[in-house]
């Protein structure tokens, strides 16, 4: 792509058709949950585009968000990165190493100076540096470096998001979320261990078409993905209304597909698109292949743990209700409309109240 090419050109002289493209468009729109009519918008706003200068830091992460990004069906990863962005720095994908993948991450800052993104992958370690340095350098000293010049920040997985695993107790590398280190910089949190593929390349679609940052929930995620428990939209959520559980994986109520509420799944108080998107194109999500949710898009998913165990029932005005259909499935039901945040709290308190 030359230089001063707009995405439209490069397309046009790729073989891509505007129908085809203005079908990319509505398929970006639709994810992002945006009406009909931004298509047409977000066609113009990418068509005017220039290729985005993306680098791509992994620090303590175990590959798994770049593995889910490679499994991304729209866009695919190869017309992600040869028709949209240019990645220039990505230690899992580039082909050069040493010294040469280090000088790649220094021309791209130097060339896109205020407009390149930096996506970032794991936990960074505070505790001491030497827990995880590439070419030398602490995660710390890097992304503080990269970060100088960035224009945003999208933090993908738990890891990145909210410490994650590396960051779970006793956290002995003092592991922080990338957050602790943006320096005010604009940050999209994407979490999920690993995130949803096209929940990351949505975004991306997103910030190249509008130029800014979608609209973001309480933790830094975006609504579209992220604005709805998995429990909203889980196809056995009449069972659930029903009183109709599991109390196995492989008891007559697993093998009727009922709720998995009993066998300890936290779609309830876990906020992703897990339900509607699902993985490997859609073909599947956990809970549709028989377990429960982990509630892995949370903050300190691991350390809450009881992930075999029943959520808490949220107690308040409706206490002597609720507290029947602890006994009585049925009535759990009435639970459902008590609002996910107060159920998310309940259990947090509960968890809390075990390790006293």
């Amino acid at each position: 792509m030359k230089p001063d090419d707009n995405l439209a050109s490069e397309l046009e002289r790729r073989g891509v058709s505007r129908r085809a493209f203005l079908k990319f468009a509505t398929y970006a729109a639709s994810l992002m949950a945006l009406p009909p009519s931004a298509a047409e918008a977000l066609a113009e706003g990418l068509a005017a585009a220039r290729r985005q200068s993306v680098i791509w830091l992994s620090f303590q992460e175990c590959t798994g968000c770049t593995e889910s990004i490679t499994r991304s069906h729209a866009p695919t990863l190869e017309n992600l990165i040869f028709d949209f962005i240019s990645l220039d720095y990505h230690h899992t994908l580039m082909a050069v190493s040493g010294e040469a993948a280090e000088e790649a991450r220094l021309q791209a800052m130097a060339a896109n100076k205020g407009k390149y993104i930096v996506v970032v992958d794991g936990s960074v370690p505070l505790d001491n540096p030497g827990y995880s340095m590439i070419a030398g350098v602490s995660n710390r000293q890097m992304l503080e470096d990269t970060l100088k010049d960035a224009y945003a920040v999208i933090a993908v997985g738990t890891c990145a998001s909210f410490g994650g695993i590396p960051a779970a107790k006793p956290n002995p590398t003092g592991a922080v979320p990338i957050s602790a280190l943006t320096s005010g910089k604009p940050l999209i949190n994407i979490s999920g261990c690993p995130p949803i593929p096209e929940a990351m390349t949505g975004v991306i679609s997103y910030v190249l078409s509008f130029g800014k940052l979608p609209e973001l929930d309480h933790l830094g995620r975006p609504k579209a993905f992220f604005g709805e428990t998995i429990h909203d939209r889980c196809y056995r959520r009449p069972f659930y209304d029903r009183g109709l559980f599991a109390e196995g994986f492989d008891d007559a109520g697993a093998r009727q597909g009922y709720c998995l509420y009993k066998v300890g799944c936290k779609g309830p108080v876990t906020y992703n698109a897990c339900a509607t998107l699902k993985w490997n194109g859609g073909v599947s999500f956990p809970i549709q292949s028989g377990h429960g949710c982990l509630g892995c898009s949370e903050p300190n998913f691991w350390d809450q743990g009881g992930f075999y165990r029943p959520l808490p029932t949220p107690l308040g005005a409706m206490g002597p209700i609720l507290a029947g259909a602890a006994v009585a499935g049925a009535a759990l039901g009435v639970g459902a409309a008590l609002s996910a945040r107060n159920h998310q709290q309940a259990y947090l308190a509960a968890r809390e109240k075990e390790k006293e």
